[in-house]
């Protein structure tokens, strides 16, 4: 069995520093995404969304692992979070906003697998967001990155201190906001869980 390690092979852009910023520069890399409105919280959307993110990653490590002799783990959570008016990120007002969540996949897989799995994962369990569901290359390039630590609704002096980095160096934030989720708020105490906030910059 080949053993892919894939939060070794992206390290350095999964490893920031909760005390200080960080300039990184992201190549291009393979997701599993969907895209939706609403508050993360509530919204029947944002938990079909996960859901169907994570079953098609997990159907695509065993299909690689049976197939292949190739084992991996599967990646975190991330989130890209923006809102038609960027008031409603100040106001808290979580039913506007738009986001992309997303799980990173390892190069193996390729739109012909993807497409192949889709079927599969479909005969097992209704998932409704299956169907939105894309393969997609995502390139941001030049970023910069902080880890906040605690809860989500705390990340507000976190980001703050970001985009004072960003200024600092003479640039403009680009691109949307992302967020890496590396705990699992289902699991772990709020003021435990840790998150990669990132924003491009140029």
């Amino acid at each position: 069995m080949l053993k892919l390690d894939l939060r070794q092979q992206y390290a350095a852009y999964l490893k920031p520093s909760a005390k200080a910023a960080q300039l990184v520069d992201v190549p291009p890399l393979t997701f599993l995404m969907i895209d939706g409105r609403g508050n993360p919280n509530t919204a029947p959307s944002y938990k079909a969304a996960v859901e169907a993110l994570y079953s098609v990653s997990y159907t695509l490590k065993f299909h690689f692992k049976k197939t292949r002799g190739l084992d991996y783990g599967v990646m975190p959570l991330e989130g890209l979070w923006w809102a038609d008016d960027m008031d409603a990120f100040l106001q808290a007002d979580k039913d506007a906003y738009l986001w992309t969540m997303m799980i990173l996949q390892p190069d193996v897989v390729t739109p012909d697998v993807f497409a192949a799995i889709k079927p599969e994962v479909a005969k097992k369990k209704a998932l409704p967001a299956l169907d939105l569901l894309r393969l997609e290359t995502y390139h941001e390039g030049l970023c910069a990155q902080i880890l906040h630590l605690g809860p989500y609704d705390a990340e507000g002096p976190t980001i703050q201190r970001l985009h004072e980095f960003i200024a600092a160096q003479g640039k403009q934030r680009t691109g949307k906001h992302h967020e890496i989720y590396l705990g699992d708020p289902n699991k772990s105490a709020l003021d435990k869980l840790k998150t990669i906030i990132r924003q491009p910059m140029g």
